[in-house]
């Protein structure tokens, strides 16, 4: 009997690609950096500045010289915390409705809305 393929899981994630947020935990703690790129399926986000590697490329063709890249690696969602720029201050987020009844994302400390 063949084994059944796993479902992709995506997991629900307090942040989106754009988001400032502040990491809280890590070598990095304290670090503020916008979102690049969010990562649903490891719970896992990729923040400007933040959690930056060195990788050694060895060259491809004939002639060409290697090279050393530095890039920013994932980091995992629960140790990053939004973080609102006009009061300098790390938030959690809650859900509240405007007045047209839309859903969005609203910092508990400010009350500053993310969503428009």
């Amino acid at each position: 009997m063949a084994k059944q393929p796993q479902p992709k899981v995506f997991y629900k994630m307090h942040v989106k690609t754009g988001d400032t947020v502040q990491v809280i935990a890590g070598k990095d703690k304290g670090k503020v950096g916008e979102v690049i790129k969010a990562l649903p399926q490891l719970s896992k986000v990729i923040v400007k500045g933040v959690n930056i590697k060195t990788k050694h490329v060895k060259p491809q063709q004939e002639g060409e010289s290697g090279q050393i890249v530095t890039t920013e690696y994932p980091i995992h969602s629960s140790n990053v915390m939004l973080y609102s720029t006009k009061q300098n201050v790390a938030s959690r987020v809650c859900y509240t409705f405007t007045d047209q009844g839309k859903k969005v994302r609203m910092l508990k400390k400010t009350g500053e809305i993310l969503d428009k």
